[in-house]
């Protein structure tokens, strides 16, 4: 089983930066592909982005590519995702997703393994 706590939401205003950190346990992180998702007020959990455990590769959707970075310190068993640039629909709920597998491209839903219970991140226009 593998453990995951996320934190660093809140409120912010648009064009504002935020951190969010996601910290494993519980098994050897290194070999977790690891990934963020993120769901607004009445919509569908949607794909952020997702790193590969394997070569790193990384896999970013549209709607933040060139804005949100995901990185890893496997020394840390953590993930972060750095958000820059932040817009009103980039609020939600973000979760953070871990894979035992190793990715050949974005990640959905119904392959994650493990799951965080998400931290709130609201931008004010």
């Amino acid at each position: 089983q593998v453990q995951l706590v996320e934190s660093g939401g809140g409120l912010v205003q648009a064009g504002a930066s935020l951190r969010l950190s996601c910290a494993a346990s519980g098994q050897t992180f290194s070999r977790l592909s690891m990934g963020w998702f993120r769901q607004a007020p009445g919509k569908e959990r949607e794909f952020v982005v997702a790193m590969n455990w394997s070569n790193g590769r990384t896999y970013y959707s549209d709607s933040v590519k060139g804005r949100f970075t995901i990185s890893r310190d496997n020394a840390k068993s953590t993930v972060y995702l750095e958000m820059n640039s932040l817009k009103p629909e980039d609020t939600a709920v973000y979760s953070c997703a871990a894979v035992r597998t190793v990715l050949i491209g974005p990640l959905s839903a119904s392959g994650v393994d493990y799951w965080g219970k998400g931290t709130l991140v609201t931008v004010s226009s």
